[in-house]
């Protein structure tokens, strides 16, 4: 049944217009529900595809589907709003019931982004989540909330601007914005697919985020909600290097082709700059959030490389970015809301305090620096391995400097934890809370998934094989 493609949308979006409308305690119960549901669902979509018609007059169709490329991070998508919508229905803020509704919003976009293979329905969907992210932010976050809120929305405006030229241009000289139909017949010349390309490169880099495009990260992981922060790091961002394969790689290969060198410049610059920033962060979730800086430039490097060891790590690289990321934010929302703070100088000696959070802490941060046998390593490695595979002395470099890169992550991470659970316990620290049963629960999964996905990185790589291998500029 092709149509659960259709259903898996519908489910959420209908949820959440039905739990902002229900009373409070009615409406977290009700889209936790939905949020079930939906992601229940969403592990039947593998292999399924769909192709209706939705504005024949400018052939626009309703074309989805899902492969070994988009399948793993739908399933991410609908998995990390269901533990969003538990760890809110555990610890409820004010207008709680409003916030899932907006979860359950985003999570419609975020998905839809990953199923289409329509240029025009692509963009729909990779707008859809615009509004109620900016929402999130400047309803539920900190301080500075609306700053960083229109920030995000200013970058992001941005980078959309851009999105849309670039598919009115590959519509307008290909004649269709059939995605599968442009990955395997390329019709358009080398100057407008180089063209294209810039284009989405540009505003995929935005989301990604790319340095220099990176700025409204930081901010906007900040100030967000704790579920923001997970929604924002885990998969909003994978729209970002997503769209790059699917879009820029499958679509217009000749000017990925072409621009491969710079993109991969601009990666390797966003590795060295998010490790250095890092190293000289002082504050738990921008320094987390400066490290997606740098992971998402590994998983950028894997895609400028352009082969498919490259295009493997850098799926796997989201996958695992968006367990460990996810886990990490959940565990500094934890800490700021029982410390009130979130200096990693007031911080320290949270392990003679809260073990069980400060030994879920260290699991994570070793997990995203890269350890062997755990989810973070495969992406980053073999990066750096498609990039030395690579002929010529730029591939060279710009994989020695990952590495390097590499180190300086193990550094930071190791500096935080020596930071943030070791030494005396601060005034911050003593007396909070220790681990509580819901937070596990929301957990777990992903505590899971880093461990299951560091030991047979296969379950995500074996399914990807076939349609990594017919984008065309890998031939």
């Amino acid at each position: 049944m092709n149509g659960l493609l259709v259903v898996v949308l519908a489910v959420p979006a209908l949820g959440a217009l039905v739990t902002a409308a229900l009373p409070e305690l009615a409406g977290r119960v009700a889209g936790m529900m939905i949020a079930a549901v939906t992601f229940l669902l969403s592990l039947f979509l593998y292999g399924r595809s769909l192709d209706l018609a939705w504005a024949p007059g400018v052939d626009v169709r309703l074309h989805l589907g899902a492969d070994g490329i988009s399948y793993p991070l739908v399933v991410l998508t609908t998995l990390l709003t269901l533990l969003c919508c538990g760890y809110t229905l555990w610890r409820p803020p004010e207008r709680s019931h409003l916030l899932i509704a907006l979860l359950l919003a985003v999570e419609v976009g975020i998905t839809g982004t990953f199923l289409a293979l329509d240029l025009v329905l692509f963009f729909v969907f990779f707008e859809v989540v615009l509004l109620p992210m900016y929402a999130i932010i400047a309803g539920w976050g900190g301080p500075r909330r609306r700053h960083a809120a229109r920030k995000f929305v200013l970058y992001t405006l941005f980078g959309s601007v851009l999105l849309l030229v670039g598919v009115f241009v590959v519509v307008a000289k290909a004649g269709t914005g059939d995605i599968v139909y442009l990955t395997q017949h390329h019709t358009l010349s080398r100057g407008t697919q180089t063209a294209a390309f810039a284009l989405f490169a540009l505003a995929f880099a935005v989301k990604s985020p790319l340095w220099p495009l990176h700025t409204w990260l930081p901010d906007a992981h900040t100030e967000a909600p704790t579920v923001g922060s997970v929604i924002l790091a885990g998969v909003l961002l994978k729209m970002g290097t997503y769209g790059l394969i699917r879009v820029g790689v499958g679509v217009v290969p000749a000017g990925a082709a072409r621009l491969a060198p710079v993109l991969g410049i601009l990666a390797v610059a966003a590795i060295a700059v998010g490790a250095l920033v890092c190293l000289a962060q002082t504050e738990l979730k921008r320094l987390i959030a400066y490290s997606s800086v740098g992971h998402m430039g590994f998983v950028l490097l894997g895609v400028a490389t352009l082969n498919p060891i490259g295009i493997k790590a850098a799926l796997i690289g989201n996958l695992a970015h968006g367990v460990i990321t996810g886990l990490l934010f959940f565990l500094a929302g934890a800490i700021k809301d029982r410390s009130h703070t979130g200096d990693l100088t007031a911080l320290g000696g949270l392990r003679e305090t809260a073990p069980g959070l400060s030994g879920i802490l260290a699991y994570a941060a070793i997990a995203s620096l890269g350890l062997p046998g755990l989810a973070g390593f495969w992406g980053e490695a073999f990066a750096v391995v498609a990039a030395l595979r690579r002929a010529g002395p730029l591939w060279t470099t710009l994989g020695i400097i990952a590495a390097i890169g590499g180190a300086l992550t193990a550094a930071y991470f190791l500096r935080l934890l020596r930071q943030v659970t070791h030494g005396p316990a601060t005034r911050a620290v003593t007396g909070i809370p220790r681990l509580q049963l819901g937070e596990l629960l929301s957990w777990s999964p992903l505590l899971a998934f880093t461990l299951i996905f560091g030991l047979h990185p296969g379950l995500v790589l074996t399914m990807a094989t076939l349609p990594v291998t017919t984008l065309a500029v890998l031939r």
